[in-house]
Formats: structure tokens, sequence, C-alpha cells
């Protein structure tokens, strides 16, 4: 089975590893990385169709395009990976819960994937006061979710978006909650300042429907959605 992994935080940033390390860890070792040259967050679905992407063949097993994660996927199915079998996007670096699913490039890229047929996997991992992430632990939380998730394919036209709390190696092993995408907008806090506005909202106080994956990767479980694409 052969595994796309990509990203949108570029093909340097230490969680696209960890997401490789996480596979190693489930027993995955075909797996082929296309994840942008630069970092792209928050890049939302955008794609490059107007000039062409330069491709940094790194080794056999990874390749920078100099596109969007969107773009990723799609060159990724199309022209560099035959027959894949799965799209993994992350561990992205901050949490895409809730209404970050529209402007998140991490989940863009399995959203592509799927409109191409091929079933995927965001996964991110929730940052909370600014505390560095132990991207070990992300491999590991992630192997846990990829040891049940790829052994539950979604539904036609459904991708599973996986939110990892922030816990400590002291804290007890987070459980696995299935729950919906929280329905709540993003904190519209802004400040006004000489002339021009600026955004102040605090993710960590964002509101949440109960039982949401917002509600439960903030209380500390590894919250997995089902998002319908068509």
């Amino acid at each position: 089975m052969t595994f796309i992994l990509t990203n949108d935080d570029g093909i340097d940033a230490p969680g696209i590893q960890a997401l490789r390390q996480a596979l190693a860890l489930y027993g995955v070792t075909e797996a082929i990385t296309v994840a942008p040259s630069q970092a792209h967050s928050g890049c939302s679905h955008q794609l490059t169709r107007h000039r062409s992407m330069a491709i940094d063949r790194r080794s056999n097993e990874s390749i920078a395009l100099g596109g969007t994660p969107a773009d990723c996927a799609r060159v990724a199915i199309n022209a560099l990976v035959p027959t894949p079998k799965y799209l993994l996007s992350g561990i992205n670096a901050g949490g895409n819960m809730g209404a970050d699913i529209h402007v998140s490039g991490t989940v863009a890229a399995v959203r592509e994937g799927l409109l191409h047929r091929v079933p995927g996997i965001a996964v991110s991992q929730y940052i909370k006061n600014r505390r560095p992430i132990d991207w070990d632990m992300a491999a590991q939380l992630t192997a846990k979710v990829l040891s049940l998730l790829l052994n539950k394919p979604p539904e036609p036209g459904q991708f599973w978006n996986v939110n990892l709390p922030c816990v400590s190696p002291d804290d007890p092993a987070p459980d696995i909650v299935f729950c919906p995408v929280c329905s709540q907008p993003l904190p519209t806090d802004y400040q006004l300042d000489q002339g021009a506005i600026r955004y102040v909202g605090d993710y960590s106080q964002r509101p949440r429907d109960s039982g949401s994956d917002i509600d439960v990767c903030f209380s500390g479980a590894i919250a997995v959605s089902q998002v319908q694409v068509y």
C-alpha cells in the first residue's frame, strides 16, 4: 500500500517527519512525501494554474513541490505517485478543528485527494499556551489513531480529520473520541491601531459546541471527525 504524505508547513517541517515516524510505528514503509517547498499555512484550497511549479526530488521518497498543499495532492496523485492508496496530511503545528477546516491547507490537501478518489486523513497537533510540541509523542499518538482509522475506512465522499490534544508524557494516554465538527466561528476580536485593524482573538477561548471536535480536543482527548465532501 503506497501512501502519499504532505502538509502545509513545508517539506522541512518536523511535523511531516513525525507523520512518517507514525507510519513506521504502524508498520508502513511504502510512503512518498510530496510536500510544499515553502510553508503555506492557512492557504485553504488554493491551486496553482498560471505558472510552473518547480519539482525538487530530494530522494526516491521525498519530493518538494513549488506549490500549495492542494497542488501537492493533485500533482502527486496524477503525475508522481502511481496508484496511491491513501493520502496523509500533517502533522500540522496547530489545531485544525471547527471552522479551521475551511482555511487549513493541511485539510485542503486531503480534501483534494478525496476529489480524486484517494481516501485520506488530516492530522493536526493543538498548541496550548505556546507550549513546544513533543513530536515524538505526536508521532506515537498518530500511530495509535492510524491503527484504528486505517482499518475503519471513511464513508464514500468523506475523510477523517484528527486533532491531537496538548498533553505531556506524564498525563494518562488520551482517549480517541469520534465527534462532529464544531459549528462555531473563530474568535472575532480585532483591535484598531493607527488607522489599521488587526486580529487579536485568543484561539484557546474560541466558542465551541458541547461534544464537538474543539470541545473534545481542548478537554484532552484525540478528536476524530468525519468530514463530508460529496
